[in-house]
């Protein structure tokens, strides 16, 4: 099943934290088919006097399920160095692993719901995922281009740098 997660980063080596995660995604037997350009952005959400982050997103391919790739983000997060436990919501992490689309499922659980909650409102999100694919629609038929036209420009989102390298 194609999806699209989105990384992040603001503690440390932002850029070496996306690439090992997209590595270690695909060491797990993930599919990465395609990385955006890294993208510079504000912080949003409850804390806003932190780093920038770095972030991107990926095009995969992946026969897990939703809560089974759910696991791995998390596994991943853990291994490269993110507190699960009691971090601060939205504090300073040195990657955040975000499951934004799976084929056309819509899912809500406890743990997570498809598409991201977010996924329509962010920049930092949006940005990235068009870039890989501006057709992109929600499960419900909602086009992704037009939830960014609808979008303000307070979130700033600066291109950084060239794609991760993926299928390497």
């Amino acid at each position: 099943m194609i999806g699209y997660l989105g990384l992040g980063s603001n503690v440390g080596d932002r850029r070496a934290a996306l690439q090992a995660a997209a590595d270690a995604l695909a060491a797990a037997g993930v599919g990465v088919l395609a990385s955006s350009s890294t993208y510079d952005t504000d912080p949003v959400g409850e804390v806003l006097d932190q780093p920038a982050f770095l972030n991107c997103c990926l095009k995969i391919d992946t026969a897990l399920g939703p809560e089974e790739l759910l696991d791995l983000a998390k596994a991943i997060e853990a291994q490269l160095g993110r507190d699960l436990e009691g971090g601060v919501r939205h504090g300073p992490r040195p990657i955040d692993i975000d499951l934004l689309l799976l084929g056309d499922l819509a899912y809500e659980s406890e743990r997570l719901t498809l598409p991201h909650e977010q996924a329509t409102s962010r920049r930092f999100v949006l940005v990235p995922l068009l870039e890989l694919d501006f057709d992109l629609a929600t499960p419900d038929g909602r086009r992704l281009s037009e939830a960014f036209e609808a979008l303000g420009f307070e979130e700033g989102v600066r291109r950084e740098g060239d794609p991760l390298t993926v299928g390497a």
